[in-house]
């Protein structure tokens, strides 16, 4: 695929995710190997499989007004949040026509992997309990997964178009590499983009937890995650966002922006092999992980970092760390990786984005995050985990891959380099 001349950059971040309300606190937590899991409080818990996850440092409620807050799903919630923390880093205040952007060259992409799940099955409760009288008449437009697009479109008065990617675990990271087609084919010059999610509820940890995907270990909840380790027994549920305002590099030259790292490139494959096992050989990883390179118009040799997907399942990390020896054969040795999953959990549809996140922090500043919980590396990694301690990044070219994967064999790889 030939490589699109609009190059597209990064000049706003915002997040709420289990270790920060915002971007700067989340950032020092990974850089510091604080981790966000901890044990669940609810009545629920007690009868509940699993009783930790990593639910987001600062609940909604205390950034949202009540009334606003009331009118959306929890996944709603925290995107807006993280929409607007981003908006107003990019220079940004109020809807788009108050700040000259034109709100018909400007789009959002926000995906969520399960959507307002939340709403669903509060909803549900208060039909069996009391009837369809007791049924909110928002309910829809609270459940429906497009709902924390939406109302971020609303919020910032976008009109190039609102798209709502659902694809698993590669939800938030497939919407980051939509808004980079939007601005490339020229349908938008600024897009917000990345994903949410809110689901740490009975049901799906159950379910999680009957499919043997989730960690039942016992004990200090900021030790179970525990991605590349020998003793890796599965994931945690997180919860959280990040949304990213994306520029065409000639539309944030114009208006002076601060860019913190050029979007250079994205690959999307899909395995065709299993509805939740990763295919065994990596093909589908390993051909994401080169149309990103080619999309970018990078070598294996140009990478100096890798941000990988890393459940902490057993199956999942060896597959995609052979895929990645496969891809990048000799060079791999020297290119550092780390999994942020480690000390957030899995976020499920805002993985991605929170992951590219700490990607684009990482070209921005050039220190990699530790990976935590690595007591014992399993011998059949073969990556450079960095552990222990933050790494520097050299001072030269950077450029660094983020992975993102999904259930129904979905695979993204984006690619971010250093302006």
């Amino acid at each position: 695929m030939a490589r699109s001349q609009v190059p597209v950059v990064v000049t706003g971040l915002g997040a709420s995710t289990p270790l920060g309300g915002d971007v700067a606190s989340t950032w020092d937590a990974l850089l510091s190997g604080r981790s966000g899991v901890r044990h669940l409080t609810e009545e629920w818990v007690e009868q509940s499989p699993v009783r930790i996850g990593a639910p987001v440092a600062v609940d909604p409620s205390e950034v949202l007004p009540r009334v606003e807050a009331r009118r959306l799903d929890r996944s709603a919630q925290i995107a807006l949040i993280a929409a607007r923390q981003a908006w107003a880093d990019a220079g940004f205040e109020g809807k788009a026509s108050e700040t000259g952007v034109d709100p018909d060259r400007f789009g959002v992409v926000c995906a969520s992997g399960i959507g307002g799940l939340h709403t669903l099955l509060g909803n549900y409760d208060q039909l069996l309990a009391h009837g369809p009288r007791k049924v909110s008449p928002l309910a829809i437009p609270m459940l429906m997964p497009n709902s924390p697009a939406a109302n971020v479109g609303l919020a910032l008065q976008a009109r190039a178009g609102v798209h709502t990617p659902v694809s698993a675990c590669s939800s938030g990271a497939e919407a980051i590499a939509y808004g980079l087609d939007m601005i490339r084919s020229g349908r938008a010059d600024i897009v917000v983009a990345g994903g949410t999610e809110a689901v740490i509820h009975p049901l799906p940890i159950a379910a999680f937890a009957n499919m043997m995907a989730m960690s039942k270990r016992e004990g200090d909840p900021t030790a179970v995650s525990r991605p590349f380790d020998k003793d890796r027994d599965g994931f945690v549920l997180g919860e959280g966002g990040a949304l990213f305002v994306l520029e065409s590099a000639e539309h944030a030259e114009a208006r002076g922006a601060t860019v913190y790292a050029e979007l250079a490139g994205a690959g999307i494959t899909s395995d065709a092999h299993h509805i939740a096992q990763p295919e065994p050989d990596g093909a589908g990883v390993m051909a994401a992980t080169r149309k990103a390179l080619d999309d970018g118009g990078l070598r294996p040799s140009d990478i100096n970092h890798i941000n990988c997907h890393a459940t902490s399942t057993p199956v999942g990390d060896a597959a995609e760390a052979l895929a990645l020896r496969k891809v990048f054969g000799e060079v791999i040795a020297g290119i550092p990786v780390t999994a942020p999953k480690s000390m957030i959990g899995h976020l499920l549809g805002g993985a991605g984005a929170v992951e590219a996140l700490a990607t684009v922090l990482t070209v921005h500043h050039g220190q990699i995050p530790p990976t935590i919980n690595v007591d014992h590396l399993d011998e059949v990694i073969g990556l450079d985990v960095v552990r222990g301690e933050p790494r520097k990044l050299g001072d030269g070219p950077v450029a660094a891959l983020n992975n993102a994967f999904g259930f129904g064999g979905h695979n993204v790889v984006l690619a971010f380099r250093k302006p």
